[in-house]
């Protein structure tokens, strides 16, 4: 919304207006909240697990194979200080020398989807790729999270439940 607009809004008495420069999809991302028609639509971020393992291209395949071992987990993202996302490092990139970078051995550039991506299509895409999780990353590249494709399945089978369409 225009700078203009929020002005104007709250002359007519609206409290909470946000003049918010990033976006919707930085909006969504960050758990904020939505109004309006679409508001229940469900959409990737809810689905989205934000304590995911991350690690950098500077660390050494040991270490960050004993920290996922400790977590149960499987995969590391591999970001930057800011958190954008630069790769993953998958279960089998574990098997290689203790010593060696982790920038030698991830993935480079995963997929990745957006927070208002419609979770009924990313779920669809996800099964006719046979992939079980995705990772979730505003446009600037910035990790939001991981979207397992159980968690969704899970998800959508709740909003059913309880009458959505």
């Amino acid at each position: 919304m225009s700078p203009r607009a929020a002005w104007r809004l709250e002359s007519l008495g609206f409290r909470r207006v946000y003049d918010y420069v990033a976006g919707k999809v930085d909006w969504l991302a960050g758990g904020l909240p939505v109004e309006g028609k679409l508001a229940d639509f469900p959409r990737a971020v809810n689905a989205v697990r934000k304590d995911v393992p991350t690690c950098r291209l500077t660390d050494r395949v040991g270490d960050v194979a004993d920290r996922l071992r400790e977590s149960g987990e499987r995969v590391c993202v591999v970001t930057n200080e800011e958190g954008i996302v630069f790769g993953r490092l998958h279960a089998r990139a574990l098997n290689a020398d203790p010593e060696t970078a982790v920038e030698e051995v991830m993935e480079a550039g995963p997929t990745a989807t957006r927070p208002d991506d419609p979770l009924e299509g990313l779920l669809e895409r996800m099964h006719k790729a046979g992939v079980r999780s995705i990772l979730v990353t505003t446009p600037e590249g910035r990790l939001v999270g991981i979207v397992y494709r159980e968690d969704a399945e899970r998800f959508l089978a709740e909003r059913v439940k309880r009458g959505y369409q």
